[in-house]
């Protein structure tokens, strides 16, 4: 749901579940000359926090440190730079998941 989301809104992707040492990133896209750093919550409806809220200050460091690994081992940054995005899915009890995509988070 997460990478059709991102390539219905126009970007390319370049990696799933990239991983190194340091963790792992979901997703690795392009949009326009950007590079986006895209992380994935998935929460069922319920008990449990929104998708969103999962993406602490200390989940946002790791997501840059695991952004300048990538640009290390694929030829440094693009002329428009590195975004970080959350995509958070919601499933509900019944009905369709809901899926919101919020850039520029870190």
């Amino acid at each position: 749901m997460a990478v059709r989301r991102l390539t219905e809104a126009g970007m390319r992707i370049l990696a799933r579940n990239w991983r190194c040492r340091h963790g792992e990133i979901d997703i690795v896209a392009v949009d326009g000359d950007a590079l986006v750093i895209c992380e994935v919550k998935t929460r069922r409806a319920g008990w449990y926090e929104h998708p969103m809220a999962a993406v602490r200050p200390e989940k946002a460091t790791r997501l840059r440190l695991l952004a300048e690994r990538w640009l290390e081992r694929h030829g440094g940054p693009p002329p428009g730079g590195v975004r970080i995005d959350v995509i958070g899915i919601l499933l509900p009890a019944r009905g369709a998941p809901v899926v919101e995509h919020v850039r520029g988070v870190a």
